[in-house]
């Protein structure tokens, strides 16, 4: 079955996976038939010598309903 693929930014204070974790949960809520993710990216929003946020690119494949 044909799958498309979009890419979302999450983002989280707290680590890399709880920004992955909320990059697939909005995806959740306009996207059907999600079948698998794959981290794209990792990114640190940084405050002086501080991690003050973390940012995981996912890649989102769901199948595209006919």
């Amino acid at each position: 079955m044909p799958q498309k693929v979009i890419e979302i930014v999450g983002s989280s204070k707290e680590s890399f996976a709880k920004a992955a974790e909320n990059a697939v949960a909005e995806a959740a809520k306009t996207v059907r038939s999600m079948k698998w993710a794959r981290v794209a990216e990792f990114e640190m929003v940084l405050d002086g010598k501080k991690i003050a946020e973390y940012r995981a690119t996912a890649r989102i494949y769901f199948e595209i309903e006919r």
